[in-house]
């Protein structure tokens, strides 16, 4: 058993009595609940041909002990370098869900979680989703990955895109990038962040668009967002998190395309790719992006 034979590589129990069990919920990795002597702890294995997916596991190390100085992420007990095998500090408490996200009250806290992780030490590489775009679209081409009929027709747009996020943008910070619902774990004290593979130096409303793409805030979530973390509506930045939170679809349909074709996971990555990319354009043929561009821009 895999797991087993990376339990064996950590010092941090090795020879004494473990229990292990899956977790749930990851889409790339594999994790583990270990459990010795009453303590829990997680060990996170990479997935298989990661690195077409353009992931840096020493960027993914590097930014989770980043991450984890804020208390804010996971403490790292343990890392074994040349298997990549991660041993995290287990957080009791509920996984979040859209559901459980959509308040006032849970939006401040997830501000305040974010004012926390933007404040941590620099992360070791920079994170630009118009980058990963180019890297992810020339990792299909290499593999013949299928992807969505007429997805480079729009790659102008997602040029323009690009050009007005950049008028207004913001100092780059440690980002998470890839906010989940289940990334967030409520501690009782505060919303904890997991999982930080895409993670890396990004604008602030990266994460913020991000977020309320995965969550399925509306237009008067999205707001209530943004004033808990810049204070106010700022109608520029809100557009900026508007624009962002499409580029998460856009960005992750090849993410999914590619996951279908090389993922060990039990999930359907067609159905998560095709969903992300026809809510995508349902955004993209509307009047939305012209404005949401035109504010940003302003």
């Amino acid at each position: 058993m895999r797991a087993e034979e990376a339990a064996a590589r950590v010092s941090l129990w090795r020879g004494r009595p473990l229990s292990i069990s899956p977790l749930s919920g990851g889409l790339t990795n594999e994790n583990y609940l270990v459990e010795l002597e009453g303590t829990k702890y997680v060990m996170r294995l990479p997935g298989k041909s990661t690195e077409l997916l353009s992931i840096d596991r020493e960027n993914e190390v590097f930014n989770t002990i980043a991450a984890a100085s804020t208390g804010i992420g996971p403490r790292v007990l343990e890392h074994v370098p040349g298997v990549d095998v991660m041993v995290l500090e287990f957080i009791p408490g509920p996984t979040m869900s859209a559901k459980t996200l959509q308040s006032p009250r849970m939006m401040a806290r997830m501000a305040q979680s974010f004012h926390r992780l933007h404040a941590a030490p620099r992360f070791l590489h920079d994170f630009n989703m118009f980058r990963l775009i180019d890297q992810y679209l020339r990792i299909v081409d290499e593999n013949g990955v299928p992807i969505p009929d007429g997805y480079r027709d729009w790659l102008p747009n997602v040029g323009q895109i690009e050009r007005a996020v950049g008028v207004a943008g913001l100092v780059e910070v440690p980002c998470h990038n890839d906010l989940l619902c289940e990334n967030f774990i409520d501690d009782g004290a505060a919303l904890r962040i997991v999982d930080y593979e895409l993670s890396g130096n990004n604008d602030p409303c990266f994460d913020l668009g991000n977020t309320a793409q995965e969550a399925e805030f509306d237009q008067e979530m999205r707001a209530t967002l943004c004033e808990a973390y810049f204070g106010n509506r700022d109608p520029r930045q809100l557009a900026r998190m508007n624009l962002f939170a499409l580029m998460s679809d856009v960005g992750w349909t090849l993410w999914g395309a590619i996951q279908a074709r090389i993922s060990t996971v039990d999930f359907d990555f067609r159905a998560y790719y095709t969903g992300r990319w026809e809510r995508a354009l349902g955004v993209l043929r509307s009047d939305r992006v012209d404005r949401w561009m035109t504010e940003a821009s302003n």
